[in-house]
């Protein structure tokens, strides 16, 4: 009996787990390339609404924490769990961002490497699921950070486009996007073989928002700008849709993945035992 037909649906991670990962991945894409690429007035602005979003993530995370009280206790397991690495990685974000607030001088590149941690720890924390096979391929992990880098960098172009930043900065954009496209077409085709049916179906339901209009659309976008350089509102807009339009489509394709592909993996029974029959020696030749 082929095992993918016994996989239950898990119950415990729903739209509350799902916020922690469409809100906290594209916040911390969206500090890390502020920190990196942001010119000097955006860096404040665009970073602490990075920021604000893993915080809005890590709320729905603790409406979901059966005992609301002890969330503290998340921080004590560093050696085991990606969820107290993913905390740690949080609190020095925070960190960093309070200086921003205060005035105190919070280098660009710790923004950067503590929010590149934070995304890398949320990946891994899906990828640890070992009974889910959506969630354990090893190519989910790649996925959901070129997905937190796209969604970061689409909303730094949604949010800070209007301060024309130079247009260069499309061109790491455009490789991201095809990125994402190329890893979520690679994990699909390889998901085959082990992920449950209902889970197969919600992700290839998903497909048209993530090859038309999370890539082909903001695609065509980005080269519509570059091609209207010499009309700023225009090329303004242009890159503010193709941030808005690969951002929605990653958090479609997050919330997917998690509410709708989590099926547990079954067991599979290759020859049925049957008492009084004894087990056949294999043959030797």
């Amino acid at each position: 009996m082929n095992s993918r037909h016994l996989q239950r649906a898990q119950p415990h991670w729903d739209w509350r787990a799902a916020g922690n990962f469409v809100c906290g991945g594209a916040g911390a894409g969206l500090a890390f390339f502020a920190a990196l690429c942001a010119p000097a007035p955006l860096l404040a602005p665009l970073a602490l609404a990075g920021m604000g979003l893993v915080g809005l993530g890590l709320f729905f995370v603790w409406l979901e924490i059966g005992r609301p009280l002890r969330a503290p206790n998340v921080i004590v397991h560093l050696r085991t769990s990606w969820m107290s690495r993913e905390s740690l990685a949080a609190i020095v974000l925070f960190l960093l961002g309070a200086g921003l607030v205060l005035g105190l001088p919070s280098p660009a590149w710790a923004i950067a490497l503590a929010a590149a941690a934070f995304l890398y720890c949320q990946a891994r924390l899906l990828g640890a699921a070992r009974g889910i096979p959506t969630w354990r391929h090893p190519l989910t992990v790649p996925l959901l950070v070129a997905t937190g880098l796209t969604e970061g960098l689409g909303l730094f172009w949604l949010l800070g486009a209007w301060a024309h930043p130079p247009l260069v900065l499309a061109v790491p954009f455009a490789v991201l996007l095809l990125a994402r496209a190329v890893l979520w077409r690679f994990w699909r085709v390889r998901l085959g073989p082990d992920a449950a049916l209902p889970a197969l179906r919600a992700i290839d339901g998903n497909a048209p928002v993530m090859h038309w209009a999370g890539t082909a659309a903001p695609l065509a976008a980005l080269a519509l700008a570059s091609a209207t350089a010499s009309m700023p509102a225009l090329e303004t807009s242009l890159l503010a849709l193709a941030g808005l339009l690969a951002t929605a489509a990653g958090w479609s394709f997050k919330f997917t993945l998690v509410t709708r592909t989590g099926y547990q993996h079954g067991f599979s029974l290759p020859r049925m035992p049957v008492r009084g029959v004894p087990r056949t020696a294999p043959v030797k030749e």
